[in-house]
This record gives structure tokens, C-alpha cells and sequence, in this order.
């Protein structure tokens, strides 16, 4: 089966988790070696919620983390790339741990030693650039080991709203990608909430459909589910450059993908408590709507804003209202904003520097916007600069990049370009480059 998937270009991720029933037909051995959690008077800790008789790996047991490591081996060498590794909660605190750890601390900290644990694991044999794990548990430090999920959720705008409220929290806490079960993982979500649902998971770091009830393929809710996911899903594959570089700046800085206004706006205090918007990346708005209706409330603070992919403009530092179908939702780039847009949107890993469709929103006059396009390794192999100085726009490419062109949003014809020849389109002037300068006139 994995041959079977791996020669369609997939890649596999299985899912895991540190407890054992006892009916495993490896849980003899486990407990005669000493791998489980016991209990202080030394006996096996077992209890019956979610599995008869389950136990737990006692993963401060050196030969405990070499024996479970080395089935996740033998399961990479099947060819399994990645591990979902469900749990690592509701560890119980009526135990002792083979370290002697005291278990008040190791409630929360066992989550960190079993996902560094599969992290190390990946990172051995397929390497540090291709290491990730799909964690539900976390502690301090967990963020080292990415990408987390908000775990299990109700198929209802409530429990949607909640788990957009938990992913801004864990950015806040140090988190750089957070995902979420796409249309609940309780129950069975309603069309209207599956397809809102939908566009909000893909306008998030990492998307999954995911459910316990029933499927959560589009299909099997109605036509216009294909489409709802089918658009959203092309339209995150065509800003894989721009999601890429966040995702680099999460690394190396810190910073959240997956942003709390506040974090990008500290000194507005419109923004100290919103949670129901959120910033994806560092230009990008994005506010889902919460409604079957189609009506959403959001805040845009100070600046001039441009809906991603019409050419409705809003002011800043004011509230809001408008009402959206399926297809769409408030997604707006703040001014002074240099974006980069792929030319694939079949699929995300793709040669982001060829045929790059740069967008330019809302210069203003002394301002400088940059862009840089990663490369798969997440260093940037391109980087382009706009200027404005008055009526001049001076553009300027640095590294390797070919076709690529340049949209004034909003602007629907310039008076002349030097370096490149201008076409007319739906969203504003786009500049083809002869080269990596331009001058342009407005």
C-alpha cells in the first residue's frame, strides 16, 4: 500500500500515541522489562478509559525510549515520512517514574519527552529539513517539535471560533504553525459550517479534513463543498511563496504565522482582544465568517486595505460589516505590502521563483516594500524592492528569478515603465520585467 501511494507522489503519515492496551501482543514484554508507569507501591498503573487495560510507556526509562524509537524506525524504513503523534495528555499523577521524576512536573512535561522523543527519531533518519510531526499534546519548549493541532473539536461555529481562539494563544505562547480539525472532529458538521470551515483551515498554517462521525471529504456534503475546498486549495497552493517565507520567518524568529492582531499591531488598542481575526503572516487579514448567513464583523486597524483578490479598498482604524457566500470571506493585505504569488495552484512545492506574480498594494510616496521568495531549504533566492519617490516607482530584483511580473493593485494604468512593458487587468497594471530593474511612472 505505501509503494502504492508513494508512486502517485504522496507522502505517508501514520498515526501514533505513548499508551498500550493490554491486549497488544507486544504488552507482555513491555511490562516484564520495566517500560510501562507504575504506581508507587510499584504496580502497573492501568485504567480502562479509551482502551481496556491501557498503560502508559514510561519514557524516562532509557531503554523504554530506545525500544519504542526503534519501531518508529522500522516504520520509516517502510516508508513512512512523518508521525501524527496523537496524546501525551491526561497523564496521571498517582505514579512513579523510573527516573524518580516527581509527577506533579511530569504531567505536563511527559508531553515534551514524547514528541522530542519521534522528533529525534525523524530527524535520524530522514533528516533535519524533513522532520514533522502532527502533535496534539505540548508543554514548554514543545515548539521545537512542530506542527501542533488544536486536537478534538465539535462539528458547530462555536467550537470553530473556540479552536481559532486556542490556535492565537499558542502563537502567543511561541508557537510558529498551528493547525485545526477542518469541520469539527465531533459529530457531523452541517454544510454551511463545513464549507465556512474549510476556508478558514486553508487560510491557516497547516490544513487537515479530519473527523471521528464520517468522512470529511467534500463530497459528501454538496457541489458547492467541491468547490469551497477546491478554490481555497488553489488559492493557498498560488501564495505558497508568501506562506513559505512566513513559515521561514516562524523559524528563525519566532514569530507566528498564524498571528493575534495584537502581535502585529501592539499599539492599537482596538486590537488588544480580538479573536475572531487574525493575521496570516505578516501583511495578510484574514477574518472567517462565523455565520450561515454569510455575515462577519471585523476590525482593520490603521492604513489603507485591498481585499486579496478583488479590488474592494477599506480604511483603517474602524470596524467593519459585510456579508460573504462560500467562496469568499474578508482577506485583506495591509498598505505598503509587497506580495509574492506563485503560478501553480495544483499543488504547493513548486519552483516559487519561476513566473512569481508580484503584487503591490498601496505604495505610498518615501515608502519602501520588499519581498523575498524562499527557496525549498527556506533561504531566499530572490528578493525584489519597490520605492516611491513621487510619481516614481523604482523597482529593483536581487538574485535568481525568471518571468516575473508586477501587479499596482488598484491602479489601473501608469504613464510610462522603463525595463519592462505594461498590460491592463481586473486588479491593476501588471508590469512584465525585461530584466530585475524598473522605473515606473505614474
Amino acid at each position: 500500500m505505501i509503494k502504492r501511494l508513494k508512486a502517485k507522489g504522496l507522502k505517508v503519515c501514520v498515526w501514533i500515541n505513548p499508551y498500550i492496551g493490554q491486549r497488544s501482543p507486544v504488552f507482555k514484554e513491555l511490562k516484564e522489562k520495566g517500560y510501562l508507569l507504575k504506581r508507587p507501591d510499584g504496580s502497573l498503573w492501568q485504567w480502562d478509559k479509551w482502551q481496556p487495560g491501557l498503560a502508559i510507556y514510561d519514557f524516562t526509562n532509557p531503554e523504554a525510549r530506545q525500544w519504542y524509537a526503534d519501531k518508529l524506525k522500522g516504520l520509516v524504513a517502510m516508508g513512512v515520512d512523518c508521525f501524527k503523534t496523537d496524546f501525551g495528555e491526561r497523564i496521571p499523577t498517582d505514579v512513579q517514574w523510573f527516573d524518580g521524576s516527581d509527577p506533579q512536573k511530569m504531567h505536563n512535561h511527559y508531553a515534551f519527552i514524547y514528541n522530542e522523543l519521534v522528533w529525534k527519531v525523524l530527524k535520524e533518519t530522514v533528516g533535519e529539513q524533513e522532520a514533522v510531526l502532527f502533535a496534539r499534546s505540548a508543554s514548554v519548549g514543545a515548539q521545537q517539535f512542530p506542527v501542533h493541532w488544536g486536537g478534538d473539536c465539535y462539528a458547530n461555529y462555536e467550537s470553530m471560533a473556540e479552536s481559532l481562539r486556542g490556535g492565537l494563544s499558542i502563537g502567543m505562547s511561541g508557537f510558529g504553525f498551528w493547525s485545526h480539525d477542518i469541520g469539527g472532529f465531533e459529530n457531523t458538521a452541517p454544510a454551511h459550517v463545513y464549507k465556512r470551515w474549510c476556508a478558514f483551515g486553508l487560510l491557516s498554517s497547516h490544513s487537515r479534513l479530519h473527523g471521528s462521525k464520517s468522512y470529511r471529504v467534500p463530497w459528501a456534503y454538496d457541489d458547492e463543498s467541491c468547490d469551497v475546498v477546491r478554490h481555497f486549495t488553489q488559492l493557498k497552493c498560488r501564495m505558497m511563496p508568501y506562506l513559505y517565507r512566513q513559515a521561514a520567518l516562524a523559524n528563525e524568529c519566532g514569530t507566528p504565522m498564524l498571528r493575534a492582531m495584537l502581535l502585529e499591531f501592539p499599539d492599537d488598542p482596538a486590537c488588544d482582544y480580538l479573536d475572531r481575526q487574525y493575521m496570516l503572516g505578516d501583511s495578510v487579514l484574514v477574518a472567517p465568517v462565523f455565520s450561515e448567513a454569510g455575515e462577519v464583523q471585523f476590525y482593520l486597524p490603521e492604513g489603507h486595505w485591498t481585499h486579496l483578490w478583488h479590488n474592494d479598498e477599506l480604511p483603517g482604524s474602524r470596524w467593519h460589516k459585510q456579508h460573504h457566500d462560500a467562496l469568499s470571506l474578508p482577506v485583506y493585505v495591509r498598505d505598503n505590502s509587497l506580495l509574492a504569488l506563485g503560478n501553480n495552484d495544483q499543488k504547493p512545492d513548486y519552483a516559487w521563483h519561476e513566473g512569481t506574480a508580484f503584487q503591490l498594494f498601496h505604495l505610498e510616496d518615501g515608502r519602501e516594500a520588499r519581498c523575498d521568495v524562499p527557496a525549498a531549504d527556506g533561504s531566499t533566492i530572490f528578493t525584489l524592492k519597490a520605492r516611491r519617490q513621487g510619481n516614481a516607482i523604482a523597482v529593483s530584483g536581487e538574485g535568481e528569478a525568471r518571468g516575473w511580473t508586477l501587479c499596482l493593485r488598484n491602479i489601473p494604468q501608469v504613464a510610462g515603465v522603463q525595463g519592462g512593458t505594461q498590460t491592463g487587468s481586473e486588479l491593476g497594471v501588471v508590469v512584465s520585467a525585461e530584466g530585475n530593474t524598473l522605473t515606473i511612472t505614474l
